[in-house]
């Protein structure tokens, strides 16, 4: 069974399992080619039932990628209940020091949105759960429990177009150890409130599977990413999401070359952007090889970063790191036999344990934060350097750090949930 038939079978399942399903829809590659296998099988077996198809309108984007969304669901009316979201709420920022989020659709900002307002869109006015303090993830997963309710379904399933090669993160949505529930033991789906569900049915492409697909079945896709290959940018590497995260930072200057005019908009939309556009990907923004200068350490180097930040961008990195330390002083992290070994050379101290409740070969290690070290797995050992990078490159969330949400983040976003569940 190859891909293609391995994914029609989980929609299947998907289709019989669930009343009422929607597609998170970007405007990207995959989730492009999930979009269509979902229409495909829905004309094909269930003739008459309607798929939703949610897209988060983020205003700041090429204008080819707005063109495929607008060519997308106006071509399948007759299958879709399309959700096009322009609300203000919190989007994550990679291009200033000062700022960890911008607001699309912020109406203060009005006289410089990128885009206009796409008619039939849903705005902040349609989601009684909408608040100030939202983020972009947040607003999502809280829609998933709004359209359950409004639908009055038995069961919701929202289809991610993620798939596991793309990132670390991807694979642990998949692949995690944590206490997720799924919906009956299938691995590639997750609960995300009760009888609501995600689920992931290209989890197991790569790249290459995306672009068979759209050839042999002709389907329409992102012109974009012509572009992006013209301009020699490898296939694993082409990005349509928002232009200001982290990675996206290497492709923004590419804004300059393939839309001129958006380009000029954005400058005046973003804190940074300029800036990151001419550093972004080299050592300025912690990229590559950075040096360190001389007569610091990499700790007082990362004292010296958060000394140049505003208050509370340097108490959020704090925060972060204290978490961090914390956590390898009193649980520890996994490393392979030949880390550990290379610690101990390095004359490092560390305390080994034999068994982890981690789903892996490797083993449990405690140990203090240490300035900086040569390792093939220097990503996964608590130093200085890499706190450095963080910051340089204005990774507010401390991703490069291998952070998650931390449980008091997690524990806003479940008290928000709740108290707005109550009110409707």
């Amino acid at each position: 069974m190859n891909v293609y038939e391995a994914t029609r079978e989980r929609l299947s399942y998907i289709f019989q399992e669930f009343d009422n399903v929607y597609v998170s829809f970007s405007g990207g590659k995959d989730s492009g080619v999930l979009l269509n296998l979902c229409l495909e099988y829905i004309r094909e077996h269930y003739p008459g039932r309607k798929l939703g198809v949610f897209h988060i309108d983020y205003e700041a984007q090429y204008k080819m990628t707005t063109e495929y969304v607008n060519r997308t669901l106006a071509s399948n009316t007759d299958v879709t209940e399309v959700y096009r979201i322009c609300v203000p709420f919190k989007v994550p920022t990679c291009t200033s020091m000062h700022q960890d989020h911008w607001r699309p659709w912020e109406e203060s900002k009005r006289n410089i949105w990128v885009s206009t307002l796409p008619e039939n869109c849903l705005t902040r006015d349609d989601f009684p759960f909408f608040n100030e303090r939202m983020w972009d993830y947040e607003f999502q997963e809280r829609f998933s429990l709004w359209i359950h309710e409004k639908k009055q379904a038995k069961r919701t399933c929202c289809l991610v177009g993620i798939r596991t090669q793309e990132s670390l993160h991807r694979w642990r949505a998949i692949h995690s150890d944590r206490n997720y529930r799924n919906y009956n033991g299938k691995n590639w789906t997750r609960q995300v409130h009760e009888d609501v569900y995600n689920a992931y049915p290209v989890f197991d492409w790569i790249t290459e599977d995306i672009w068979i697909a759209n050839a042999r079945h002709k389907w329409d896709y992102n012109r974009l990413y012509d572009l992006y290959y013209k301009a020699g940018v490898p296939i694993d590497a082409m990005r349509v999401a928002s232009p200001f995260i982290s990675q996206a930072q290497e492709s923004l200057k590419l804004y300059r070359v393939i839309e001129p005019g958006t380009w000029g908009k954005l400058v005046s939309r973003v804190n940074g952007v300029n800036f990151t556009c001419i550093y972004g990907g080299t050592t300025a923004m912690g990229w590559k090889s950075i040096k360190l200068p001389e007569g610091h350490t990499w700790k007082s180097y990362m004292f010296f970063l958060l000394s140049t930040l505003p208050m509370d961008a340097s108490a959020n990195y704090l925060a972060k790191l204290d978490t961090s330390i914390k956590f390898w002083r009193e649980r520890g992290g996994v490393l392979s036999d030949e880390t550990i070994q290379e610690l101990i050379e390095a004359g490092v101290t560390i305390d080994v344990g034999e068994t982890t409740n981690y789903k892996t070969d490797k083993k449990p290690v405690r140990m203090e934060y240490i300035d900086d070290i040569e390792s093939d797995e220097f990503n996964l050992i608590p130093t200085y350097k890499r706190m450095c990078i963080c910051i340089m490159k204005n990774d507010h969330l401390c991703k490069y750090m291998g952070f998650s949400f931390t449980k008091n983040e997690n524990e806003k976003r479940k008290t928000i949930i709740e108290k707005y569940k109550r009110l409707l």
